[in-house]
């Protein structure tokens, strides 16, 4: 009986996890493809074309559009074109293209992480409902746990990075690059001046902003029905 329980309590905290895993994944997602006006508005709070050769906003938003299709895998190569300094050219050069390879992977790698979790919840369930687990008892207690205590880290994460966005942009590059890369040159390279550190903190915030808020409902819902569950059986401080 203890062992089930248990298997019960580690099937439970697998749905906090994974959920969480979907969560921020789908926040990074949101910022990145399902804000109207969200490029527009930071190109034009930047005022990137100042640093680009002569180029129209409707042919950045068009680039833009482009190599997003590309991290999201709608697209096979960064190989775009448009008009700048009244020329038709290639927009990235090979440093960029090279780079965007490996942010790709990333953003691919995040998809297929979402998709783990999503089978591991799953496979949680179907393992609580063969077993005739009290979900209702169960789920709403791990989850609530869980997402207290990894948003309470990534809250202290958050803070400590925002005491120097840069040191960890840096060690953040470090982490998830094998190569130099990413060291881009604002002279040379477009991405650099689309995409300045100001326009990466305010992205980060915004992740942060709409990971929080969706952890916060879901963690008010469980909460609620962990509360209500403790007062239907009288067994919240037994368990």
């Amino acid at each position: 009986m203890k062992s089930m329980k248990l298997l019960h309590s580690l099937a439970g905290f697998l749905c906090s996890v994974c959920l969480m895993a979907i969560l921020l994944i789908t926040s990074i997602e949101a910022v990145a493809y399902w804000i109207p006006g969200y490029y527009e508005k930071e190109y034009t709070k930047y005022q990137v074309l100042d640093d680009l050769p002569e180029m129209a906003m409707d042919d950045l938003l068009a680039v833009t559009h482009e190599m997003m299709a590309y991290l999201r895998g709608n697209r096979e190569d960064l190989h775009v074109f448009t008009t700048m300094g009244g020329e038709y050219r290639e927009f990235f050069n090979a440093r960029e293209i090279a780079h965007m390879e490996d942010v790709r992977g990333l953003f691919l790698g995040g998809l297929v992480i979402r998709r783990a979790a999503v089978l591991g919840i799953l496979l949680a369930l179907a393992f609580l409902i063969f077993t005739k687990a009290k979900l209702l008892e169960i789920l709403p207690k791990a989850i609530c746990l869980g997402m207290g205590g990894v948003f309470l880290i990534a809250g202290a994460l958050g803070g400590i990075i925002a005491t120097d966005f840069n040191k960890y942009f840096v060690i953040f590059h470090h982490i998830f690059f094998d190569n130099d890369l990413w060291i881009l040159d604002p002279a040379t390279d477009m991405l650099i001046n689309i995409v300045p550190e100001p326009f990466f903190m305010d992205t980060a915030f915004r992740i942060l902003g709409v990971f929080g808020g969706s952890v916060a409902l879901i963690f008010g819902i469980c909460l609620y029905l962990w509360r209500k569950s403790c007062k239907t059986t009288f067994t919240c401080g037994a368990k």
